[in-house]
């Protein structure tokens, strides 16, 4: 996604001022915001040429002349999304913005149909026991049981690389021999994969310790007992462009309360409530770090990601929850395994 910084406009823009930043920009097109940076519409070459032939001159304002119903797609869009959308309206790029309306991007479609290799690692862990998965777990590791006829972290690997993602470090541990002899180099999935075998309990971020190469720009790590459709490009853009520590995708959770909640002040009633919903965001197993949080990270200790998270939060880092809309779905009993396998031909 490409930044857009340099070819944002305001309403009370000039049309001269709009011609600037569209020749000078590598897009040809320029996106209006109001003081919040919500997306009011945009501009192009041919916007101005309209307006220009209707009597406009370069001192007006750009007010009349904004395209204000463009195309956009979400941050949360699938590639699969948001190609499709520009496919039927043939466009060459499509603004994406939060769920706010506020601009993040553009995605230009050339992109999505010939993903270009990106450095990024992405960091796996697929050391798990998969205790509340046996019998099934006793012989294989939990991140290679098959849904959909392929194992759960084939279809991981094949997302990443689907987004041009293919620098991948496995953390793994139990039946590690298993996942190395399947994957080998992984050459034969499109990516480059390296392997590093925690010896103990290492926890989602105590194993981030024993990388031999620190990443240099912002990475990703995720648990390797996961499906979901998420835009790895947009999360990557969201965490990147906000300039974040760290950023925690993040899904919403309902709980029913089964009976009726009785609120009170003192000895007096104030309000009932039968069986309300409770809603709750909750970790989603899937996060983007920067390089500098490596210095938070202790050596040869167990150490969890909520920890780390923790962390930050009292350092006062930025750290950015990213909720996901998309599907998800944590394969961590045997409920859960039963569903993945129902709906993994009605997803993927």
């Amino acid at each position: 996604m490409k930044n857009i910084e340099n070819i944002k406009l305001r309403e009370n823009s000039t049309i001269k001022e709009a011609l600037e930043i569209i020749d000078k920009g590598s897009m040809q097109i320029a996106l209006v915001v109001d003081d919040n940076d919500r997306l009011i519409g945009t501009l192009t070459d041919g916007d101005i040429r309209r307006g220009l032939l209707k009597g406009f001159d370069l001192t007006s304002s750009i007010e009349q002349i904004i395209f204000k119903t463009p195309t956009i797609a979400k941050i949360s869009d699938t590639k699969e999304d948001i190609l499709k959308i520009a496919l039927s309206k043939k466009l060459h790029q499509i603004p994406i913005v939060d769920d706010f309306g506020k601009i993040v991007g553009i995605k230009e479609i050339e992109e999505l149909v010939k993903p270009k290799d990106k450095i990024n690692k992405v960091v796996l862990m697929v050391g798990g026991l998969g205790t509340r998965l046996r019998p099934l777990t006793e012989t294989t590791p939990k991140p290679m049981l098959k849904v959909g006829n392929k194992p759960i972290l084939q279809t991981i690997v094949e997302k990443f690389a689907e987004y041009g993602y293919t620098n991948i470090v496995m953390c793994v541990n139990y039946k590690s021999d298993i996942i190395q002899d399947y994957f080998k180099d992984g050459s034969d999935f499109g990516v480059n994969i390296e392997y590093i075998l925690e010896e103990q309990r290492m926890g989602t971020a105590g194993a981030l310790s024993l990388l031999k190469d620190k990443p240099n720009e912002p990475f990703f790590v995720m648990n390797g007992d996961l499906l979901t459709n998420v835009n790895f490009s947009n999360l990557l853009d969201f965490h990147s462009f906000a300039n974040a520590n760290a950023t925690m995708c993040v899904r919403e959770y309902e709980y029913q309360i089964p009976y009726g909640v009785v609120e009170t002040i003192n000895d007096k009633i104030i309000s009932i409530v039968e069986k309300p919903i409770k809603k709750f965001f909750v970790n989603a197993g899937i996060y983007v770090l920067s390089p500098n949080i490596f210095e938070f990270i202790p050596k040869n200790e167990f150490f969890d990601m909520p920890t780390l998270f923790n962390i930050l939060i009292e350092r006062k880092r930025k750290i950015l929850s990213f909720p996901i809309h998309e599907y998800w779905l944590d394969i961590g009993r045997m409920e859960e395994y039963k569903k993945a396998n129902e709906e993994y031909g009605l997803v993927f």
